[in-house]
């Protein structure tokens, strides 16, 4: 079981997305589990076993435990919005049985982000069903919140930020294990994909008086049972 189930369509998105807010409640000792659904290959300097390694490297920064990383098989470049799918992401839903899982903010320009979302929104649904050949017991999560990791140039406009201030090197340790997709002959491009997440989140951390912060939004209500965890 997980608290909280992350979506990454592909290694890396889930920590350039949350990486920090990862590492703040795994720290804290909540539950919290990734799930990527490819491998990220074929990229241009990368392969399936450079990619685990750095993957390995990444999950180790954010301080995960053994268990809570898994991968799915979905094509990297192929994710389709169908019913297999769905029905697979909704068998690990129900084997982590989580309160809130976490998706990609769309739009994005990545067809695998546009089509991993969608999965996750009609797998939360899926998970819930009785008569069905699904594995697992039947769960509905209670939320689904979305992270930022778009290739589209977004001004985001998040319903909230997570302050990551204190966990932020972790992030930023969890980003440089991916050396294939973010250094390796990049020129006078190296590094600037973690560089430009930093500003990011230096700039929504700057808005609520704090170092580092993750936007995050969410399509249905939020209440909080009281305002001592407001910044």
């Amino acid at each position: 079981m997980a608290e909280l189930l992350v979506f990454a369509p592909h290694p890396d998105d889930a920590e350039l997305g949350m990486g920090g807010t990862i590492a703040k409640l795994t720290a804290k000792g909540v539950e919290v589990a990734v799930v990527d659904m490819t491998n990220g290959e074929p990229t241009p300097y990368g392969s399936p076993e450079i990619r685990a390694a750095e993957t390995a490297r990444a999950t180790e920064a954010l301080g995960l435990p053994a268990g809570r990383r898994v991968r799915l098989d979905l094509v990297n470049r192929q994710v389709a919005h169908d019913l297999a799918s769905r029905h697979k992401i909704a068998a690990v839903i129900r084997r982590f049985r989580p309160r809130w899982l976490f998706a990609p903010v769309l739009p994005d320009a990545h067809p695998d982000h546009v089509a991993a979302t969608r999965i996750i929104e009609d797998a939360r649904f899926d998970a819930k069903l009785t008569q069905t050949d699904i594995p697992g017991e039947p769960c509905y999560p209670e939320r689904i919140l979305y992270y930022y990791c778009s290739h589209i140039r977004l001004h985001g406009q998040p319903r909230f930020v997570v302050d990551v201030s204190e966990v932020y090197e972790r992030k930023m340790k969890a980003l440089d294990a991916y050396q294939s997709q973010f250094y390796v002959n990049r020129g006078d491009e190296r590094g600037a994909v973690p560089e430009s997440i930093r500003n990011r989140d230096r700039y929504f951390g700057d808005r609520v008086g704090v170092a580092y912060a993750e936007p995050f939004t969410c399509h249905e209500l939020i209440g909080l049972s009281d305002l001592s965890s407001l910044i």
